[in-house]
């Protein structure tokens, strides 16, 4: 496929008002995107909105939306398709963090990080493959993570959701190629809220969510700006796979190479990190 044209059509970005989000709404801006952003967070997605705007003169238009509403996500994707039939770029970023054991987390959580991180970029996906397909040239970028790579321990439904949109979207881009371009991301440790703004299950231990936390926190070292530029230099050049950060990219290479050993790994990475800081 030739490379992306940012400033034809219209790109719909979800998880807008924050991190790479955020990021990746200045950047399509920048480029000359007409944008369509998603987030639950009104005034932050208004804010990035108004700061979006002022970098281009393309048309602007924002849905309050809470992804883990799955009778919500569907009336946005059924929307989506009618209001924007210039959709040539779907970015599928928004996302959700849960910190607890498998016994910890209830059902309820885990179908809650389930419905935002992988029900809702299939069901946007499948309402908007049939514009993408009508507008040659088209691409979707699905965000995995680097716990899409690994599965450490504490992080079940995290990982769960990330795997699932990796093998989705692996498998997805097999069946469009030629007609849509298809990506995942693996961002590493991006220096946002996520740490901060991550659910611990209500039945974990206060002490160990602490830690946890702590410890993922230690990984957030690449500038979220960053992390945009990479993901659009991705599209533009029509890349299928997207590592960000050295603390995806050695994990994916161990993880390949000896998936057995990928605990002892992450031990490795946390220590490297608090000393980078």
């Amino acid at each position: 496929m030739q490379r992306f044209d940012f400033t034809r059509g219209t790109a719909v970005l979800t998880g807008a008002a924050s991190g790479i989000g955020e990021q990746l709404a200045y950047a399509l801006a920048d480029r000359g995107s007409a944008l369509v952003l998603v987030d639950r967070d009104r005034e932050g997605l208004e804010r990035v909105a108004r700061a979006a705007q002022g970098k281009t003169g393309r048309p602007m238009t924002t849905y309050v939306v809470d992804l883990a509403d799955d009778a919500a996500t569907h009336a946005l994707a059924d929307q989506l398709a009618a209001a924007h039939p210039d959709c040539t770029l779907l970015i599928n970023n928004a996302g959700v963090a849960l910190g607890g054991t498998f016994e910890e987390v209830s059902e309820d959580e885990f179908d809650w990080v389930l419905a935002i991180n992988f029900r809702a970029v299939v069901i946007l996906t499948r309402a908007l493959l049939p514009v993408l397909l009508a507008n040659p040239g088209a691409h979707i970028v699905n965000m995995s993570s680097l716990f899409g790579l690994i599965a450490p321990a504490r992080q079940v439904a995290y990982a769960t959701s990330k795997f699932a949109v990796r093998g989705f979207t692996e498998s997805l881009g097999a069946e469009l190629h030629g007609r849509v371009g298809v990506t995942v991301v693996h961002p590493g440790g991006i220096r946002t809220r996520i740490a901060e703004t991550a659910r611990v299950a209500a039945a974990a231990d206060p002490a160990a969510a602490a830690v946890g936390k702590a410890s993922f926190a230690g990984l957030l070292t690449c500038p979220p700006e960053r992390a945009a530029g990479r993901i659009l230099t991705a599209v533009e050049r029509r890349r299928t796979r997207v590592l960000i950060g050295w603390s995806a990219r050695l994990p994916d290479l161990v993880a390949r190479v000896s998936p057995g050993h990928f605990p002892a790994l992450m031990a490795v990475v946390r220590r490297t990190a608090r000393r980078l800081r």
